[in-house]
């Protein structure tokens, strides 16, 4: 198919034939419209992919379709790509073998070059600017802790050439509105700008939904699930005896924050202090006390567990954490003496999770009322913090903390969206359950001794990852659920819708179940899973075959599964420890 009549078929006969069929062109194309909203003209756009959401994944996605010649309109709900990363403020979480296995060359790649970044353009310290392995935060959630910005930074500088050549559109601060479908195949999507209000359509043979809540399913009418699924519905050891498609975790607006000794800081008094000030969550097993206060369920055990909190990095009970080192992303010590007046930190915290409220499938007008209320909740951590929070020396309260809107790129200081943990999910050909990835109900159901020591290994696998089962208190009332699981692969069939053809997941909607989502949903895992989609779409365009049509050919997928693996896709673990 030329690319003229590709054009012809989507224009004039609202029709995608071929799905499978490249445009063959070099650069995104662009035609007007007649938009009969306003009786006037309305930009449309047409490339090899569309990917709506700009995070990890949709990075991932798009730079794997890009570096293979091909043409991508990517579009993000905010002004900075990199989702979770960035415009949600959450270091990476990763697992311990991140610096030689178990993501993608890509992501590896881009960690050096978040040091580098750092070593190019920041006056580190000979000590710090030599070290290999730099943590520029020295935070303890991950070897990589560093400021949101800098991630902005790198990503971009990734897709620059494309954008340069016209391969890449991107559209920042678009969101997706309405979608044409015909038959299990989605012929367009339509974008509306927050700032302008200004629409446009986009087409392509392949849709990829890189959205943190898997916005395009209930567009497109693809078949999705939320929430929890009952134990005699997936059989697995720790789902619930009832499943609630509004059972879902807690989200969180993250925020920075500094500390400047000998100055007062102090934020006004929230609009909403004395709701959170004596809020008790409402969740079984109960929580200890009041949300604001150093404790906490402990996520394995459920009982109480105090939490310290010392921005002057003094010394704490031992075997409290404190909070300040958890996710720094700047320590002061790795520069010249007075460079930095304090650390800095993110503030992601089991004390600012957001349990009241469900974002998935809401209306707007809670979804808008849920985020008032979760920054109405993170900014009263702040002032107790700076207010009543308990000092070592007897006192209260450290009014040296400082809010760093600056950091986050916001006037309030809060992150330009929430950390969301959990997404709507599509049904897929396959669904990854607890039996396949979980420690414990993997030992229940495998036959094999040896097979009960490692994670199930999928046929289809297209990438790998690691992360505990982790689950935050959710919204109806559910404590932690956090425990052991095992290396796992990412099957194929978890990225398949069970009917429609040319939309692909690229985020935490995938095929897993709610509690499979707990070890798939954090940042190699989503960046792998971008990455894997993107390629797939690349090869079905290559090979003129659907993404399901790859699956089921036993041969063409093993010729799949080679072509990832030299692009840098890890299918399998290589370690024994």
């Amino acid at each position: 198919m030329v690319r003229r009549n590709f054009i012809k078929g989507i224009v004039c006969s609202s029709v995608l034939v071929g799905v499978s069929q490249p445009i063959n062109a070099n650069t995104v194309y662009s035609f007007i419209q007649k938009d009969n909203r306003k009786g006037g003209r309305k930009e449309s756009y047409i490339a090899d992919a569309v990917i709506i959401g700009g995070g990890l994944g949709g990075f991932a996605a798009a730079h794997a379709l890009l570096r293979n010649h091909k043409t991508v309109i990517m579009t993000e709900e905010t002004d900075w790509i990199g989702g979770q990363l960035t415009s949600q403020g959450v270091p990476p979480d990763e697992h311990q073998w991140i610096e030689t296995e178990g993501a993608t060359q890509l992501y590896r790649d881009f960690r050096t070059k978040i040091r580098d970044y750092y070593k190019q353009h920041y006056p580190l310290i000979p000590s710090a600017g030599n070290d290999p392995l730099l943590n520029p935060g020295g935070g303890r959630v991950s070897r990589l802790c560093h400021e949101p910005r800098v991630a902005v930074s790198v990503l971009e500088s990734y897709l620059a050439p494309y954008i340069s050549s016209g391969r890449l559109k991107l559209f920042l601060n678009h969101k997706p509105i309405n979608s044409e479908t015909n038959n299990g195949v989605v012929q367009s999507v339509e974008v509306e700008s927050k700032i302008s209000g200004e629409r446009r359509v986009l087409y392509a043979p392949y849709f990829i939904d890189a959205t943190e809540l898997g916005d395009l399913l209930p567009l497109t009418g693809t078949e999705y699930v939320s929430g929890t699924e009952s134990k005699a519905e997936t059989g697995e050891l720790h789902a619930p005896e009832i499943g609630d498609p509004e059972n879902v975790q807690s989200f969180t607006m993250c925020y920075a924050i500094d500390y400047v000794p000998g100055e007062n800081h102090t934020i006004e008094k929230p609009k909403n202090w004395n709701f959170w000030r004596a809020h008790i969550p409402n969740l079984t097993p109960s929580w200890p006390g009041r949300l604001l206060e150093l404790h906490y369920s402990s996520p394995r055990t459920l009982v109480p567990r105090e939490l310290g909190f010392h921005p002057e990095g003094g010394s704490i009970k031992e075997g409290i954490l404190n909070l300040w080192d958890y996710r720094k992303i700047i320590d002061r010590k790795k520069y010249p003496e007075g460079f930095y007046k304090g650390d800095a930190t993110i503030v992601n915290w089991p004390i600012n999770d957001y349990m009241l409220g469900n974002l998935i499938d809401a209306t707007e007008k809670n979804f808008n009322r849920y985020l008032n209320e979760s920054k109405q909740l993170s900014l009263s951590l702040l002032y107790w913090l700076q207010t009543e929070a308990p000092r070592p020396d007897g006192g209260k309260g450290w009014p040296s903390v400082r809010l760093r809107r600056d950091i986050m790129g916001t006037e309030d200081g809060m992150a330009k969206y929430p950390y969301v943990r959990e997404s709507r999910r599509i049904k897929a050909v396959f669904t990854v359950l607890e039996e396949h990835v979980g420690k414990e109900n993997r030992e229940m159901v495998a036959k094999n001794s040896e097979d009960a020591k490692s994670a199930a290994n999928f046929h289809d696998s297209v990438g790998i990852g690691y992360y505990p089962i982790d689950l935050h208190p959710s919204t109806k009332g559910m404590n932690y659920i956090d425990f052991p699981a095992l290396r796992f692969q990412i099957p194929l069939g978890a990225l398949l819708p069970i009917r429609m053809r040319n939309i692909l997941p690229a985020n935490k909607n995938i095929g897993t179940t709610h509690i499979t989502n707990g070890c798939y949903r954090l940042h190699p895992v989503e960046w792998g899973i971008g990455e894997a989609v993107g390629l797939l779409t690349h090869y079905a365009l290559e090979k003129n075959k659907t993404p399901h049509e790859i699956r089921e050919d036993k041969n063409r997928l093993s010729d799949f599964q080679d072509f990832i693996r030299s692009e840098g896709i890890e299918t399998t673990w290589n370690i024994n420890h």
